[in-house]
């Protein structure tokens, strides 16, 4: 596995996913009870952004280097706030020189009674995961294949919670396994919110993708796509997906107000568009 998120932390598709994943735990945050956040895919958790590695791409000064300062309208700063408080307790000394990744942002807008369950594959970014949350009973880390967590860590006892499935898509078939990894997680946690991100490079592939949940039986899908310019000739990241099982219902209007925002900062050349779609709705047939 040569993958390694930090070549790309804090870019626009970090962005953009951390803020739909900040807004699912404020919406879980509204009732008392306890939730869960399990986090497949989870990474080493926080990034440093002065690396060798970080600054050979510089991805994230197109990302969180631009939102960070930027002047945001009312409405649509106060619903990024809760995700760039996050990136903000990173960085306590100001600035931006680390970027937290999923788990960590999750953990940090975690209340005391609601859990983290962080699933990594990599020997090395699981033993540095597990000692970011050293001592912290809130947060469990499990070395394993986030695949098979889709199984045999849900549903989790709390019954409430969230899955975040961001996987590296390093190796050819991702697109299926997302799909038939979902069809496993929603048949044991039908209740579950699901977050599912993916890259929009093979825009075949992707299209592909979104025909297959549509299809999947599965009801309440929602598609959030977000482009910061054209197709371009060659494979890149042109933009960046996520696909929300179980939408909470004010996620749709307050993707109305983020999204924009985002588009207005994040974009090349204001060419950034985005898409909001449901791919099937309260029934699997409608």
């Amino acid at each position: 596995m040569n993958y390694r998120h930090v070549y790309h932390a804090g870019n626009f598709a970090d962005v953009v996913k951390h803020a739909v994943l900040a807004r699912l735990v404020e919406y879980l945050k509204r009732k008392d009870k306890a939730f869960r956040v399990v986090d497949t895919h989870a990474g080493i958790g926080l990034y440093d952004l002065s690396s060798e590695e970080a600054q050979k791409t510089g991805e994230w000064h197109d990302g969180i280097g631009r939102l960070v300062d930027a002047t945001l309208p009312a409405d649509a700063a106060a619903l990024l706030a809760p995700y760039l408080d996050a990136v903000r307790a990173a960085n306590p000394d100001g600035g931006i020189e680390r970027y937290p990744g999923s788990p960590l942002i999750a953990r940090h807008l975690l209340r005391k009674q609601d859990r983290l369950s962080a699933i990594e594959l990599h020997p090395e970014d699981a033993t540095s995961l597990a000692s970011l949350f050293e001592g912290d009973f809130q947060a469990r880390v499990t070395e394993l294949d986030g695949w098979l967590a889709l199984g045999a860590h849900l549903p989790p006892k709390e019954k409430r919670g969230l899955v975040l499935v961001d996987p590296p898509f390093e190796v050819a078939g991702e697109f299926d396994r997302l799909v038939e990894g979902l069809k496993k997680a929603h048949r044991r946690w039908p209740g579950g919110i699901f977050a599912l991100w993916y890259p929009v490079k093979d825009r075949k592939a992707v299209a592909a993708f979104r025909e297959a949940l549509a299809g999947a039986g599965i009801p309440k899908i929602i598609d959030i796509e977000f482009y910061i310019r054209p197709p371009s000739s060659e494979p890149r990241l042109d933009g960046t997906g996520m696909v929300v099982v179980n939408p909470p219902f004010p996620l749709e209007a307050e993707l109305g107000v983020m999204l924009p925002a985002l588009g207005k900062i994040l974009g090349e050349d204001a060419k950034a568009r985005w898409t909001v779609e449901w791919l099937a709705g309260e029934s699997a047939a409608s």
